[in-house]
């Protein structure tokens, strides 16, 4: 073939080029340069990654059928998954132990799964109506988030427990969360609040909250399952979703039983995944099943069901173009 037709002028098709990328390609038929037409390759929707959450093999961890050391293998090998979020209270008394916590980093390395965030319960009440508890439940934390760092997590899950009115459980919870959030910003890394029960399970509130806190190193890891308010009274979790999600810094969701067609029995995914898809979340959903049963088969049908839906967003992307 003649050179002069295999070959555009450089300094003209990186003129043309350039101003044609800057104002997007667009349609099917791409950009047409010097006379040759350039195809733009499809862009694959944004979706969203799978994690799993550590409590979903709670019943397996207490009865010593596997260790927190265990849990990036068990991750890989037997889910498929590579993106891990731990619970302190299976290596409590580990979080300043850092030969422990090189092993733990190290199995993670060598299984490819990612640490993402390190669930925190039992280290006091960040909301307490007293100054020195609420002071002690900050420091008690620290040392999660230096582990959480440590094992390169961008987060550490707290609850925003307390007592009092509305108002003043609101103030005190921001109160802790911010002198915390201030620590956890100096290390890199973010502190995120669950819906866990009691104030915390009331969207608007805990969303109030971190408008208090104001701060893009505090926001909210929405769990679809944990809407219980206590005495009986339960939060819309549909409502608290949509609610908690503009906070979002990761996703949990909770399963407990499923239906003939794998659907669960107790939330509508696909009305769950379309809030958080719609907030313009795409970061891991973290696999946390809770119900009877084999452990295993329930993070599976989760992670199939999670799948599915996953699934739906490249068709609804799909949809949107024609």
């Amino acid at each position: 073939m003649n050179d002069s037709l295999e070959t555009i002028d450089r300094r003209k098709f990186l003129s043309l080029a350039g101003a044609g990328l800057a104002a997007g390609l667009s349609g099917c038929g791409g950009l047409s340069v010097g006379g040759y037409q350039l195809i733009s390759a499809p862009q694959p929707p944004q979706t969203f990654d799978i994690s799993l959450a550590e409590w979903s093999l709670h019943r397996t961890l207490r009865k010593g059928e596997m260790t927190n050391l265990d849990f990036p293998r068990v991750t890989r090998e037997k889910f498929g998954l590579d993106a891990v979020e731990y619970v302190n209270s299976f290596f409590k008394d580990k979080a300043r132990d850092e030969a422990y916590l090189k092993d733990l980093r190290q199995r993670c390395e060598d299984h490819g799964v990612q640490s993402l965030l390190i669930m925190c319960d039992g280290e006091g009440n960040l909301g307490d109506p007293d100054d020195a508890a609420r002071t002690r439940a900050i420091e008690n934390h620290h040392r999660w988030i230096d582990a959480a760092k440590f094992l390169g997590c961008h987060s550490i899950r707290v609850n925003a427990a307390s007592s009092g009115s509305y108002e003043e459980q609101m103030r005190l919870a921001a109160d802790g969360l911010s002198r915390l959030t201030e620590y956890g910003a100096s290390q890199g890394l973010n502190v995120i609040v669950e819906n866990h029960g009691g104030l915390s399970s009331n969207g608007a509130w805990l969303a109030g909250v971190m408008k208090m806190v104001n701060s893009p190193r505090c926001g909210t890891l929405p769990d679809f399952g944990n809407f219980n308010l206590g005495n009986g009274k339960t939060y819309d979790r549909y409502q608290g979703i949509e609610e908690l999600m503009p906070f979002a810094k990761a996703v949990s969701a909770k399963s407990h039983e499923f239906d003939e067609n794998g659907s669960e029995v107790h939330t509508d995914y696909r009305r769950m995944m379309r809030l958080v898809r719609d907030a313009g979340y795409r970061g891991y959903v973290g696999i946390e099943f809770e119900g009877a049963g084999d452990e295993a088969e329930g993070i599976l049908a989760t992670k199939k069901l999670l799948e599915r839906e996953r699934d739906r967003w490249w068709q609804d992307d799909e949809i949107k173009k024609s």
